[in-house]
């Protein structure tokens, strides 16, 4: 929107591709991080309340599976068999308490690679084009590619969640040229001056 001219386009698509699959990943990373580390709080905390007071620790997940709608006795009898072990009572607390598994904590690095591949991918369909063409084709291109991308996108993940291909494929190109119109406006109102 700013520039037309390829080299320019190529120097901030390559840029921006860079900058936000690198900023992606990091925020990947230290939300996962983050989520670990509180997560790992929580069981330290947990474990602590199994160490302490494993007969109300015993009762507070009998009452868990009442409210769950079993009987008083199933429930109490549950539980028991739950508090066996440290490690099956501290994941039927989790499970119950928390919500989480504690065998399924994820990783951050897997979680940033995956951000900044999926970023850096979405981010090459528009700027290729500009590596062999120009001008008012070179955007044009670029606009049908991101669209075409927009619609695989979208009828992938009307098969993953069931809905509408159509409606799925229809939001997702909206969503993309709405995003990419707005990038596009902007560059056309501030604009790039170039010194010769």
């Amino acid at each position: 929107g700013a520039q037309t001219a390829p080299s320019y386009v190529r120097l901030a698509g390559f840029a921006g591709l860079l900058a936000g699959a690198f900023s992606m990943a990091a925020g990947e990373y230290v939300s996962m991080s983050a989520q670990q580390e509180l997560l790992g709080r929580e069981l330290e905390v947990e474990r602590r309340a199994l160490n302490l007071a494993p007969e109300a620790e015993r009762e507070e997940l009998a009452q868990i599976y009442e409210n769950r709608g079993l009987t008083a006795e199933a429930a109490s009898y549950l539980a028991e068999m739950m508090m066996r072990t440290p490690e099956m009572a501290l994941a039927a607390h989790a499970r119950e308490e928390i919500g989480i598994d504690p065998s399924v904590m994820g990783s951050p690095y897997p979680a940033a690679a995956s951000s900044l591949a999926s970023f850096a991918a979405g981010a090459a369909v528009p700027l290729v084009p500009w590596f062999f063409l120009t001008g008012g084709v070179a955007v044009a291109v670029s606009v049908v590619a991101v669209a075409l991308s927009s619609l695989l996108i979208g009828v992938l993940l009307s098969q993953a969640t069931g809905r509408s291909p159509l409606r799925s494929a229809l939001r997702q190109i909206v969503v993309s040229m709405l995003a990419a119109g707005v990038t596009y406006l902007v560059g056309r109102v501030i604009g790039v001056s170039v010194a010769h």
